[in-house]
Parts: structure tokens; C-alpha cells; sequence
């Protein structure tokens, strides 16, 4: 056995939260042990984000020349190379690739172990028959697809978003095996790629999100001839002709061609041995505190691994909460979950920041609700692209608790919300605020303002304006 090595931070997992603690604990000057059992970038670079932004980036081409005779441009026949789009795919990971890189992350001072990490005792791991003990440990391993116990799926050749990038033959009919973000977004990039889709979920389509803008999303996924079944759950799976057949508890039966399981995540805890660690979990993930400290002091647990809201940006926040904490000493917390936005990045987007309407109504009672539609917005007419609307809401006092959207580029509209929910803004700031014009920006400005009207357009102010015309 290798003689053991000791390192003042090691960090367990190199997705996106564990490259940011690895990468900036090296270049403040500590020692760092990295290890990766798989790919590094995890699962954001190599079957998350990445990649399905970019397969939905070629649905999206796709669908503008279907469709570009709404401008007096004719698009010609559509052809999908179904082989040359996945290789789109691998080019565009490809090309992020070397930032995340064991190469790039040697250079920064990083130890890069390739292997699995297994905690032998409380401060101390064991890689490929190497101790490696530390001073702070950070658990940042991520989650995987969850596989829900079907009858007969063990038994088909099911896809996964581990699995479906690669998939370069054509799909005749995919059915997706639940309706939360990764099933909706594949499904219409399918669809828009030329395969017949239909979506099984058990609840309603995005059950996180506002009910008021899902169902525009839902709407818009029904007009391209995407078949939605909500509310019935998959009771079986079996092989038949040119495909597999779904049995739903409904009575239905679901055939296909291939079917993609997007029914949710687990944490990633298999082999990690955290009982030898003293660190305490559960089916959903480690347990931590609000500065991500697990039951062992030593440790810290950021990410999907924790069991809370499982976004890129959200492990990349962990990641400088434990620098904050474990290398400055500074009493750092994680943002709660009502600060902390999200983007679902179907055609239209839908986003959301803060509370949403019935958890304001709860906590706050008495709440002012703002809605403007894009299609009053004059960019989205001009550009043909005008499904959605803006929803605000306020507490009496006009602050700003939650807004949720939906339509063309929400996820970029949505930022200067952020931080007016992170800042405990007024609506009055927005509302005061110059937008550009002609801009999409502008459905924001047009709700802000709107909160002022049955305040300014009332009797009492006729009459002061009446009254004030008298002199002059």
C-alpha cells in the first residue's frame, strides 16, 4: 500500500461544486486532493446541462425553418442528420471539456486522483489503496438518474439522460417516463427533431413551477403534438412489435420505439462508507447544516449529494459558502431555497425566483399578484414569439417576494428579479427603472407599473389634478 497522504482540503467528486472549492482552495494557496471515480465536470458537462442545451439548441433550428414562413421566408424540406446532431452534441462538450479537465486542474496545483473514494474512518479516505487523510473533506459526488421499480423496464433497453446523447439512431416514437424538467426538455427537442413523443407523469407537468405558466408550457408541447398523460402512472413495460409497450394505470397502453426514464435523481452515497465517516444521511442525501456541515465537523457535503434543489448554480453557491467557511473561517450560509431561482428551457422558457403565489399567500396573507402577457410586449410581436407572461408577487408594502415567468428567454429575463428578491427590493424600483425599448425586458417594467394604477387612477387624484389645473 501507498504511503498515506495528507492534504489540508480533499474534495470527493469533480463536478461543477467540488472543481470550484478544488480550484479555488489551489490558488489561495492550500493543498488539495481531487478525486473523480468517472468523468470529470460530472454530470452538468457530460449528461446535464451541456449537452441537452445544446440537443435542444438543434430542436430549436429545427423548428425556426419549419416555421419560418411566419416571416415571408421560406425554410425549404427540413432533413435531420440524427448522427450529426449528437455529434453537435460531443463538439459542444468537447469545447468546454478542457476548462474542467484533469490536465487544466494539475496546472492549478490540484492532486487529481481517478478513482473511488471510500472513508475508512472520520479523517480519512482510501483511493485505489491510498490513504489520504485531510483536514476538511468535502463530499461533492452529485446524483444520478433515479430508475423507478416498473415491472419489465429492468428487461428493455431504456435511455437515461446518462445514456440518451449518445443515442445517434433514429427515434420513431420516444415515450418519456416523467414530466419534471429533463423529461419536458427532451421530449420537445425530440419532438422538434423529427421522432413522435409522448410524456407519462404521474402528477401534473412540472409540479415545482407555477400552475398558471406550466400550463402555457403545456399548451405549447401539445400544439407541436407532443402527447401529454398526466396524472396516470406507468404500471408496466414490455417488449413489442418495432419497440415497447407502456401498460398505464388508466388502461392504457403506450407503444414506442425507445423510452427515456426522467422520473427524478438520486444522491450519490454507494460505497462511500459515510458510517465510518460519523456522517449522517438518508435515502434523499447527507444531511447538513446551513453552512453545508454534515454531522462530522470535518466534512462538508455541497450539491445534488445533499438532497436539496439540484441545479448547476446551486452547487457552484456551495462551493463558495465551504471556501467562506472552511478556509477563511467566516460563518458562511447557504441562500435559502426561496433565494435561489431556476429555469426549465423548453420553447418558451419558464422561470422562477422566490415565492410563489400560494407559499406567499401563507406566509403573508394579504398579497398583490402582477401579471403582463408577452403578447402585449412589441419585440414579441415582432419576432412572432410573444406565448407567456410575467407574474409578480408582492407583499402589501409592494416588496418583492417571488416572480415566476414564462416565455421567450425567461431565464435571462428573470436575473434583475433575482436581485430584487435577493435584495428584498420594492416594486417601485423596478417599476422606476428605464428599460430599453423594444425589448422583452419591458413585460417586467409594464407589471411593475401596473401595481401603482389603482393607486394613481382613482377619483381622489382626479380631483387633485382638476383642482391644480385652477391655478394656471
Amino acid at each position: 500500500m501507498t504511503a498515506s497522504l495528507n492534504v489540508d482540503i480533499c474534495v470527493i467528486g469533480a463536478g461543477s461544486g467540488g472543481l470550484t472549492v478544488a480550484a479555488g482552495a489551489s490558488q489561495l494557496g492550500v493543498s488539495v486532493v481531487l478525486v473523480e471515480r468517472h468523468l470529470m465536470g460530472g454530470d452538468c458537462l457530460n449528461f446535464g446541462c451541456v449537452p441537452s442545451k445544446a440537443l435542444l439548441a438543434a430542436g430549436k433550428a429545427a423548428h425556426n425553418i419549419v416555421h419560418a414562413g411566419r416571416f415571408g421566408v421560406s425554410g425549404g424540406p427540413l432533413h435531420v442528420d440524427n448522427v450529426a446532431v449528437r455529434q453537435h452534441v460531443r463538439d459542444v462538450i468537447a469545447g468546454i471539456a478542457p476548462h474542467d479537465s484533469v490536465e487544466r486542474f494539475r496546472a492549478l496545483g490540484v492532486n487529481v486522483i481517478e478513482g473511488s473514494a471510500r472513508f475508512t474512518g472520520p479523517r480519512e479516505i482510501e483511493v485505489n489503496g491510498q490513504k489520504i487523510r485531510a483536514r476538511r473533506f468535502v463530499i461533492a459526488t452529485g446524483s444520478s438518474p433515479m430508475v423507478p421499480p416498473i415491472p419489465g423496464l429492468e428487461a428493455v433497453p431504456y435511455l437515461t439522460n446518462e445514456t440518451v446523447f449518445d443515442h445517434d439512431q433514429e427515434m420513431a416514437h420516444l415515450i418519456v417516463i416523467g414530466g419534471g424538467p429533463i423529461g419536458v426538455e427532451m421530449a420537445q427537442a425530440h419532438r422538434r427533431l423529427g421522432s413522435a413523443v409522448t410524456i407519462v407523469e404521474m402528477a401534473r407537468m412540472l409540479p415545482n413551477d407555477d400552475p398558471e405558466l406550466t400550463a402555457v408550457v403545456q399548451d405549447c408541447l401539445a400544439r407541436e403534438g407532443i402527447d401529454i398523460r398526466t396524472g396516470v402512472t406507468a404500471e408496466s413495460v414490455a417488449s413489442a412489435a418495432g419497440g415497447m409497450a407502456v401498460t398505464l394505470d388508466s388502461g392504457d397502453l403506450v407503444r414506442g420505439s425507445h423510452i427515456l426514464v426522467a422520473a427524478g435523481r438520486k444522491a450519490n452515497l454507494a460505497d462511500l462508507n459515510l458510517e465510518a465517516a460519523r456522517v449522517d444521511y438518508s435515502p434523499k442525501g447527507i444531511t447538513v447544516d446551513r453552512g453545508l456541515r454534515t454531522s462530522n465537523r470535518k466534512i462538508y457535503a455541497i450539491g445534488d449529494v445533499t438532497g436539496g434543489l439540484q441545479f448547476t448554480h446551486v452547487a457552484g453557491h456551495h462551493a463558495g459558502v465551504v471556501i467562506r467557511s472552511a478556509l477563511f473561517r467566516l460563518p458562511a450560509k447557504a441562500k435559502k431555497t426561496a433565494h435561489i431561482p431556476w429555469v426549465t428551457y423548453t420553447d418558451p422558457e419558464l422561470a422562477h425566483v422566490g415565492l410563489r403565489e400560494e407559499a406567499a399567500r401563507a406566509l403573508h396573507g394579504d398579497i398583490n399578484i402582477l401579471r403582463f402577457p408577452f403578447g402585449e410586449n412589441d419585440r414579441a410581436q415582432a419576432e412572432r414569439d410573444a406565448d407567456g407572461m410575467i407574474k409578480i408577487v408582492t407583499a402589501r408594502n409592494g416588496k418583492v417576494l417571488g416572480v415566476s415567468m414564462v416565455g421567450p428567454h425567461a431565464g435571462d429575463l428573470l436575473q434583475p428579479w433575482v436581485m430584487a428578491v435577493n435584495q428584498g427590493l420594492k416594486i417601485g424600483a423596478m417599476a422606476g427603472t428605464i428599460w430599453p425599448y423594444p425589448t422583452f425586458g419591458e413585460v417586467g417594467a409594464r407589471a411593475a407599473g401596473s401595481y401603482f394604477i389603482p393607486k394613481l387612477f382613482t377619483d381622489r387624484t382626479r380631483a387633485i389634478v382638476r383642482f391644480l389645473t385652477k391655478f394656471g
